[in-house]
């Protein structure tokens, strides 16, 4: 199983302060079309295929992957992805919260296997690298609040 975890403070000294609103209507957008914050070409397609009052599922092409994915809101707090088909299985979070100070965090973590790969075997090991590595998911949370920070300032959110 790959295991991964980051938390970035929001507003740190020198950017443009986003507030728990802005951040979840820019996380929220995010879940519905990845192709706003992903790199250029990562994404290709990203539409939303059902919604109920409880989820919603999108089916995206991601580094060439076809991905099915149930999307759950917890407003203000939290969006999970759980992931229906593609290679991986299990489920991401975003989580905003306050810290001790105060201060709000964005947070990742996820708990994921590779379908059809061996539990621990050399392609999970190789994911978790990626996972852990400065391209991972901590770079990911801070290209969100970056393209968050621009939707605002474009008016967009």
């Amino acid at each position: 199983m790959i295991y991964a975890t980051a938390t970035i403070p929001v507003n740190p000294e020198g950017e443009t302060r986003l507030t728990r609103e802005q951040l979840w209507k820019g996380l929220e957008l995010k879940a519905r079309d990845a192709r706003l914050f992903l790199p250029p070409g990562l994404c290709t397609r990203c539409d939303v295929v059902e919604e109920s009052a409880t989820h919603f599922v999108r089916e995206a092409t991601i580094a060439g992957a076809e991905i099915r994915e149930i999307i759950t809101l917890e407003p203000q707090s939290k969006v999970t992805f759980f992931q229906a088909t593609g290679p991986r299985e299990g489920a991401i979070i975003n989580e905003l919260f306050e810290d001790e100070g105060g201060a709000l965090q964005l947070k990742f973590y996820c708990y994921l296997g590779l379908r059809g790969k061996q539990s621990g075997g050399p392609e999970e090991q190789a994911e978790q690298a990626q996972f852990d590595s400065d391209k991972g998911y901590r770079s990911a949370l801070l290209s969100t609040l970056k393209r968050t920070r621009e939707l605002v300032a474009e008016g967009k959110l």
